[in-house]
């Protein structure tokens, strides 16, 4: 949202808190994060969030017809994929170093990642840093998983992957939000791999 021109505000609830159980209750049907609240309407879902942020702000996938059908392949295939990924590799943005054992299916996803990651900079690289040139959903939908390289390290991933996971990091955008989780006291026992 940040990146198409729309003010929002943050909602804090503390995960696997009391506080979250209640509070999520009265912004979510689903009893999850990310939600978006806009009025009475409220968007409980990833990619519905960013369809929706994208047709407010007229801008957010690529614009020429078979990148944007692409970049919304990608986007559907992090959205339900690469679990191994997130099994092995939990969101923890304050960690760096993390050794966390390897596995064939950790390590099919990572080669999947790379091989997609390496395919869009090689095509789009004239266009720009992101994956499709310009930043597009696709580059929000990647964010965790690039995060989650730079907690983890980019082992098995190609040097264009690599350049995409700085991309990310580097992100001016990104890094109030990346200073606020760096200033985060919580620590939940469940994230902390490695």
């Amino acid at each position: 949202m940040t990146h198409a021109g729309l003010a929002f505000d943050t909602v804090r609830l503390p995960l696997d808190t009391p506080q979250f159980a209640a509070g999520i209750r009265s912004f979510s049907p689903a009893h999850k994060v990310p939600v978006l609240l806009h009025g009475e309407l409220r968007v409980w879902e990833s990619l519905a969030i960013i369809e929706y942020a994208a047709e407010l702000a007229g801008r957010g996938w690529p614009s020429g017809r078979a990148a944007r059908a692409e970049a919304r392949a990608l986007a559907a295939e992090m959205h339900a994929g690469f679990q191994p990924l997130r099994d092995a590799y939990p969101m923890n943005i304050r960690a760096r170093g993390r050794n966390v054992p390897g596995n064939p299916a950790l390590a099919a996803s990572i080669q999947r990642i790379d091989a997609m990651w390496s395919d869009c900079r090689r095509r789009h690289a004239a266009a720009g840093p992101w994956l499709f040139g310009e930043y597009s959903a696709a580059d929000a939908m990647y964010a965790p998983v690039a995060l989650r390289f730079s907690t983890y390290g980019t082992a098995g991933l190609g040097a264009a992957a690599q350049a995409y996971v700085a991309t990310v990091v580097a992100d001016p955008l990104l890094q109030p939000w990346l200073a606020a989780a760096s200033a985060e006291q919580a620590v939940l026992a469940h994230d902390e791999a490695g």
